[in-house]
């Protein structure tokens, strides 16, 4: 099998979680991939069969249901595994707590944490985040939505767009504008609304890919919130969401990885049974070319993602550099799936193009991932202005 898993990083104990997330995703998620992609969302019980795994509680604290003690190879393998099934909708939905519960954990109050955590990590209840607003996503500095202070509570209006889990969330982390008369990223808060909270809709958004995800509008007309909803302190919110990115790239560039590699497997196998002109298509050297195009890129991008994973542990280095890193990361691994997703298409032909198969729904999928997490455009900034170009 092409690009193994470095042994030097890895102990016996990521190996057997690689080995459980992979029969879960063999047995709950590739069977039914195609019928999920096929209706736009997928069942609720897929949730707590994640959080009886232990796959939602990855990095959450043990008081709660997590398992505190992984790293970032323990991300890697959870959404190299994932890939496997071919749905990045399946993938992103079920894990979008990963970026909807970390703020609560690592800045929420202690009973905000006991009321909403347990049930996040043991799946009965979902979690999203939303950042990006109609005017803007990346510039998250300039988001427009306000929560103005009212007695106990604070009144939220304005609009969110893009979210995912969006309609079936039950929780959301929402980025919104506590100071008014601050501009930039010192007025930004984080507070959490529950999906009842009157003033508070959702419409669904029809996507090119992603179509097992539920991706929402969300509409904040006088939504009144408890106060005591506030995530961490006012004005620092800015801080909150950065530390978020850091993680939500790296898994980004995971998934990538992943789907990388299924559109290599697929391109190999069909290269392999496929014949024209009297031969197999692998036995025509521009396919095989085309084959080792893939694999040079799938390598790298695992060497990558390695070394990034290594260096966000306690023994790597951290600071700007690592920033960049994962910027630079992000953007290698997407443009890897988006060379790969191209190549196995074409080398499954007339196949490739239909529904129904791993690669045409990737291929599908590709532009999200270049987008979601910050677009390439951003990611390349952003890895040049923390390197001091």
């Amino acid at each position: 099998m092409m690009s193994r898993p470095n042994p030097v990083y890895y102990t016996p104990g990521h190996e057997d979680f690689r080995q459980a997330v992979r029969r879960f995703t063999e047995q709950e998620i590739a069977p039914y991939a195609n019928e999920w992609e096929e209706a736009e969302s997928f069942p609720r019980t897929l949730y707590e069969k994640a959080g009886a795994l232990g796959l939602l509680g990855l990095g959450f604290p043990a008081e709660y249901g997590g398992t505190p003690d992984v790293d970032a190879f323990h991300h890697l393998i959870a959404s190299e595994e994932l890939a496997r099934a071919g749905s990045g909708g399946v993938a992103a939905s079920l894990m979008s707590h990963s970026i909807g519960a970390p703020p609560i954990m690592h800045a929420g109050s202690a009973a905000l944490k006991e009321r909403v955590l347990p049930d996040i990590i043991a799946g009965r209840r979902i979690s999203a985040l939303a950042i990006t607003e109609p005017g803007g996503g990346s510039d998250v500095a300039a988001l427009k939505t306000i929560a103005r202070r009212d007695g106990d509570d604070y009144l939220i209006d304005g609009e969110k767009i893009f979210i995912t889990s969006g309609i079936r969330a039950d929780y959301f982390t929402v980025a919104v504008r506590t100071n008014p008369e601050v501009r930039g990223a010192g007025g930004l808060s984080l507070i959490l609304v529950e999906r009842d909270t009157p003033g508070f809709s959702r419409t669904p958004l029809q996507k090119m890919g992603w179509w097992a995800s539920d991706t929402a509008h969300l509409r904040f007309d006088g939504c009144r919130v408890p106060a005591s909803n506030l995530i961490g302190e006012e004005g620092k919110g800015f801080q909150l969401i950065m530390r978020n990115f850091n993680l939500e790239r790296f898994t980004l560039a995971s998934s990538a990885y992943g789907f990388a590699k299924v559109c290599y497997e697929d391109a190999l196998s069909w290269a392999r049974d496929r014949h024209t002109f009297g031969q197999r298509l692998v036995d025509h050297q521009v396919v095989r070319h085309k084959l080792v195009d893939m694999g040079m890129r799938i390598q790298s991008t695992r060497a990558f993602l390695e070394d990034v994973a290594w260096r966000l542990g306690d023994r790597g280095q951290q600071g700007p550099e690592l920033v960049a890193m994962l910027c630079m990361l992000k953007n290698h691994a997407t443009q890897t799936t988006q060379f790969c997703a191209d190549a196995a298409v074409q080398t499954l032909g007339g196949m490739g193009y239909m529904r129904g198969t791993r690669v045409e729904r990737i291929y599908r999928d590709v532009k999200v991932n270049m987008i979601g997490g910050g677009a390439e455009e951003v990611m390349k900034d952003l890895a040049a202005r923390q390197l001091d170009y």
